[in-house]
């Protein structure tokens, strides 16, 4: 899977609010990073070890906000992986950085605009 189609995946997963097609997109030893991992209480560092826990954390995120969808702006690739630039349901600008090997994601940095 080229990164074009990993970022129509995921925007369709989420955007369906398909957890199990969410976590297709991630591997068993997934490391995902989130400011609101900490706020959520899931991991005081703000970072998230194995598929399972991230389940629960992005669970929680659909349930808190039913009207959650992201709209793409941009991709950008690197040597790595990729980064999927898009908007959620309040309009604020957010990034994922994706680290991919055999077509998961790896490792993840969620980022969100400040302004």
């Amino acid at each position: 899977m080229n990164d074009d189609e990993f970022a129509e995946r995921y925007y369709a997963a989420w955007n369906a609010r398909n957890i199990d097609a969410i976590m297709a997109l991630y591997h068993e030893d997934i490391e995902f990073s989130s400011p609101y991992i900490a706020a959520l209480g899931f991991s005081g560092d703000g970072v998230i070890h194995g598929k399972d826990l991230l389940k629960l954390y992005f669970q929680r995120a659909l349930d808190r906000a039913p009207q959650l969808t992201f709209t793409p702006e941009a991709l950008l690739v690197g040597a790595r992986g990729h980064t999927l630039v898009y908007r959620n349901h309040r309009g604020e600008q957010a990034a994922e950085c994706h680290e991919m090997d055999g077509g998961l994601v790896v490792r993840a940095d969620a980022t969100y605009a400040t302004t």
